[in-house]
């Protein structure tokens, strides 16, 4: 990478403890929420099944970003549990590795040391 003089670099952070905080885990499981929503909408909307007389990629442009504002407004009102169960099973994994972080992990085998 070559460098630059008189140009700031963008550094990355390393602190990760932010991440596991249930509010962070609760915004990002909202979010992945609507994410599926918005994905299934296209979906939805990709499978016509007639051609409109006023189709144009204006009206193809506007019906995405109104399709992205209804997958937000499902998600947070009404929402289909993907959210929920990524958030659970997060959750859970942060928790099974902290309380396995101190202890060697088993032989794959069954077989004890």
């Amino acid at each position: 990478m070559v460098q630059l003089p008189g140009v700031n670099q963008p550094t990355v952070s390393t602190d990760t403890a932010r991440l596991a905080t249930s509010d962070n885990l609760d915004k990002a499981g909202a979010q992945f929420e609507s994410l599926f929503v918005g994905m299934m909408l296209k979906s939805m909307r990709s499978a016509r099944l007639s051609d409109s007389l006023f189709e144009s990629k204006a009206l193809d442009q506007f019906r995405d970003m109104q399709d992205q504002q209804t997958a937000k407004a499902m998600a947070a009102h009404a929402p289909l549990g993907i959210g929920k169960a990524m958030t659970d099973f997060l959750a859970k994994s942060a928790a099974a590795g902290e309380a396995g972080a101190g202890t060697p992990p088993a032989p794959a085998n069954g077989l004890t040391a």
